[in-house]
């Protein structure tokens, strides 16, 4: 009696398991690499705003400080974006007819916030505290990069929990002192390495930031 299937069944057979299988482990695998492109992680993708916000001119030109804008740094979890009445408070005397403040006007005058969008965004299931960073030495360019530099704001970092990571358990190269949080140009003294200096600063702020689960996902 003949076999009901020819002898190279087999092999298809064995062949299309195999395929099953790796199709099974790769399908996870390549979602977790697709999370952390920069398709995903937004790197280097400027995002619209709806008014021509210039950081360059405001930060290096005027000199605003960035906790001036963003006050809420120093003392949430969120910096937050500035409201209009900041805005106002320069721009109710300077550049009033130009037509790039049309819509800082319009929203004062109409009681409407602006409606900014965000560029750094963390996961909604991790939890991230500016405060706690911006009083242990984490200085603004950790993280959002030489905005100083950006006539159009873009992510630098990817903001994953390895990158996370791998600062939490290596502060001491990020730590700056606590007067040059803002300070985008800031170079250790001469002699003085980043690591030595955020060692010293690591051990009189008591910085000592969490590496298990429950640090950032409550």
């Amino acid at each position: 009696m003949e076999p009901l299937f020819p002898p190279w069944s087999d092999t298809v057979f064995r062949v299309c398991l195999v395929l099953a299988a790796t199709g099974v482990l790769a399908m996870p695998v390549a979602a977790m690499l697709w999370v952390r492109t920069p398709y995903v992680t937004k790197e280097n993708d400027p995002v619209d705003q709806p008014i021509a916000f210039d950081h360059r001119h405001h930060v290096r030109d005027d000199g605003i400080d960035c906790i001036y804008c963003h006050y809420g740094a120093e003392r949430s979890a969120f910096a937050g974006a500035p409201p209009t009445s900041v805005c106002m408070n320069c721009h109710s005397q300077v550049w009033q007819r130009s037509q790039r403040l049309e819509p800082v006007l319009a929203s004062w005058f109409d009681d409407e916030p602006v409606r900014w969008q965000r560029v750094h965004q963390v996961a909604q299931f991790a939890y991230f505290d500016h405060s706690a960073h911006v009083s242990h030495g984490v200085g603004c360019v950790e993280c959002h990069g030489r905005v100083d530099l950006m006539g159009q704001v873009h992510a630098v970092e990817p903001l994953t929990m390895s990158w996370c990571l791998a600062c939490h358990r290596d502060p001491a190269p990020h730590l700056r002192p606590p007067s040059e949080i803002t300070n985008m140009e800031w170079e250790p003294p001469p002699g003085t390495t980043r690591r030595e200096l955020g060692e010293g600063i690591a051990r009189e702020l008591h910085v000592d930031p969490p590496v298990s689960c429950t640090g950032c996902h409550r």
